[in-house]
């Protein structure tokens, strides 16, 4: 209850006690100051981190500069793929604010000047100045080298727009003299400066062009571990692999990118000093087993020749050798490829790694594979004679010819067969072996699947037929003249160069498969895989036949021609002749693998070669072999010095 009182005079009233609506307005008030209160906390506290961050992301900028790739080299420590400076000239273009506002106000004075109406826009001017100063600079460098060079205003606009951080290219070939003429006139700190990167180089040129590969502009540099995340990031160009060895082990050769953290004020330019700098750091190595004595030699024998060679170490399956023809100069790509040399490669048709990809019937060097089949099933021993070669044979309603029907090879055993390459005898034992045999033995080998090596895209369509496969492929029956084909390596039979010198190297060691390998190891433990399961009698029967087709048979230039014999070295080969169609018709693809010394194997090689004409006399022993000789005699020459002498 309130009481009321009045005082004496009668005009003043008091109450006592509460007045709900003053506690109601002072709570009212309470409650305002606590939220501006809790505001100010929120903004000042914890808001202020974010702002702040915030403005650190509008403030800074990254910049990423790729580090050098890794070189690559042959086994015997020689660079196939290193760096070699690139010269450009760059403008800072970060230095020329005040140069591009004193050159705006003097292009918009002569406007005014002039009495013009139509005076351009304030952007317009912008554009105008900025592509003025540039061209300024760009008529000191012409000057200097004699060049005509002049500013392209788009580039510069889109330059300014987005990269304005990073240095503005005016020229980016410089000739060797052209830069050293500039390193002497520029003034140090001038913002128009000579910049020195990185390109790829290849010092042998095209040798072992589709091993090595080749790298291309990548803008897309792995910045996820470095710090400055959230900025906006500038980065330089760097390079990835596109092929090859290059492609295979880009994360390898990959440099480490560093980087620049820098503040900038709002118009965007630059303000010194950078608050973070990492320097770039180079790719790791990588060592090949090529042997680049052996590859040049390889390449050189093929000449302008469709084909290709392959070489390995017998034990340990390393690659000493992969060549291709035709092929191209790696330097072309460097700095990057232009639309003239990307045509002429296209039509020599050099893109395409043979050895790896070029996939054919093997010819007569699949004699081997049926003998061994052969063998190991009982079908023949060494000294059988199963037939009476007098050119050609019936096989069903089919004929079936010897050496074009120019053969007339009578009765031989097992060696002499592989030694002439009898294709009467090896219809003969063929087809008493029967091809699902043949096909299980040349499955055991692995002439069926791709070999695992480390290059990127090897072809999957080697193929080892047999009656399954044709029903199931073709809906087809398999007959008698079809296992005739197989036996000498023609028909749907399908291998790559780089198969046929993995089995001659699996053969040379006694064993079924070889794992090629393009990295050396000189610690590499020698390979040990399934043996054959041929008795030494067996064994030595096949060799026997292979060393006698380098003597006296099918490829006895090896031994009879001075210039292809390779003095103290007895080789085990074997030729062989597959047809294929080409653009011109069916012509003749000529084969030869070979191992040597045939006492103890250290090198196996396999050579395929195209021929041109469709009916040309085109074989394995006049084409295919001149080129296997000039690896070996290399080979030796190295392990055996003199030997070239003798």
């Amino acid at each position: 209850m309130t009481e009321t009182t009045r005082n004496p005079g009668g005009l003043v009233e008091s109450r006592t006690g509460f007045d709900p609506r003053i506690i109601a307005f002072h709570g009212l008030i309470a409650v305002l100051l606590a939220v501006l209160a809790c505001g100010l906390v929120y903004q000042q506290i914890i808001k202020g981190a974010i702002h702040h961050e915030q403005e650190r992301l509008q403030n800074e900028r990254r910049v990423i500069v790729p580090g050098p790739r890794g070189d690559i080299f042959d086994r015997n420590g020689r660079k196939l793929v290193e760096n070699r400076s690139r010269f450009a000239v760059v403008l800072y273009l970060d230095e020329l604010r005040q140069e591009f506002r004193q050159e705006y106000i003097r292009i918009r004075n002569n406007y005014r000047a002039s009495g013009d109406q139509d005076l351009p826009t304030s952007a317009q001017l912008e554009r105008l100045a900025r592509v003025s100063v540039v061209q300024r600079y760009m008529d000191q460098v012409n000057a200097m080298l004699g060049r005509t060079g002049s500013v392209d205003g788009g580039s510069l606009q889109r330059h300014l727009e987005r990269q304005l951080l990073l240095p503005y290219t005016l020229i980016d070939d410089l000739k060797p003299e052209e830069f050293a003429r500039l390193i002497e006139r520029l003034p140090v700190r001038s913002p128009l400066q000579v910049y020195t990167s990185p390109t790829r180089s290849y010092p042998y040129g095209e040798a072992a062009a589709h091993v090595l590969g080749y790298v291309g502009a990548n803008e897309e540099a792995d910045v996820s571990e470095l710090p400055g995340e959230g900025l906006t990031t500038l980065k330089m160009k760097g390079t990835v692999g596109r092929d090859g060895l290059e492609k295979q082990f880009d994360s390898l050769l990959q440099g480490e990118a560093g980087y620049t953290i820098l503040r900038v004020d709002p118009a965007g330019y630059k303000v010194n000093p950078p608050i973070e700098i990492r320097h770039p750091v180079q790719g790791r190595s990588l060592t090949t087993s090529l042997d680049i004595d052996l590859q040049v030699a390889a390449e050189d024998a093929i000449g302008d020749q469709t084909g290709a060679a392959v070489a390995l170490d017998v034990r340990t399956g390393e690659v000493l050798a992969m060549a291709s023809e035709p092929g191209y100069d790696l330097n072309v790509f460097s700095p990057h490829l232009s639309v003239a040399a990307a045509a002429d490669i296209e039509a020599r048709k050099a893109w395409t790694n043979i050895a790896l990809n070029g996939v054919y019937s093997p010819g007569s060097t699949f004699k081997i594979i049926v003998s061994t089949a052969a063998l190991r099933n009982g079908v023949i021993t060494p000294e059988d004679e199963p037939a009476d070669c007098d050119g050609w044979m019936m096989v069903g309603n089919r004929r079936f010819t010897c050496d074009n029907g120019l053969g007339h090879h009578g009765k031989l055993s097992l060696s002499d067969a592989i030694g002439y390459s009898c294709d009467i005898y090896f219809y003969t034992v063929g087809l008493r072996t029967t091809a699902e045999v043949i096909a299980a033995e040349a499955k055991r080998f692995h002439l069926d699947r791709p070999t695992g090596i480390e290059l990127p895209g090897e072809t999957h369509r080697m193929l080892i037929p047999d009656p399954e496969w044709r029903r199931r492929k073709r809906n087809e029956t398999w007959n008698p003249g079809d296992t005739a084909n197989m036996a000498i390596g023609q028909g749907d039979v399908q291998v790559s160069p780089i198969l046929l010198a993995c089995f001659a190297a699996s053969f040379a060691r006694g064993e079924t498969w070889t794992k090629p390998t393009l990295l050396h190891d000189p610690k590499r433990p020698e390979q040990h895989t399934e043996p054959i399961g041929l008795t030494p009698k067996q064994r030595a029967a096949i060799l026997k036949g292979m060393e006698e087709c380098t003597t006296e048979g099918t490829a006895r230039v090896l031994t009879t021609l001075e210039a292809l014999r390779v003095p103290g070295v007895r080789i085990a080969g074997k030729t062989g002749t597959a047809q294929i169609m080409s653009p011109e018709g069916r012509v003749d693809e000529a084969w030869f693998i070979c191992f040597a010394p045939l006492e103890n194997p250290t090198i196996a090689i396999a050579v395929a070669i195209q021929g041109t004409r469709p009916g040309e006399n085109f074989g394995g022993g006049q084409e295919a072999s001149p080129i296997a000789s000039a690896i070996l005699k290399k080979y030796f020459e190295k392990r055996r010095p003199g030997l070239a002498a003798n």
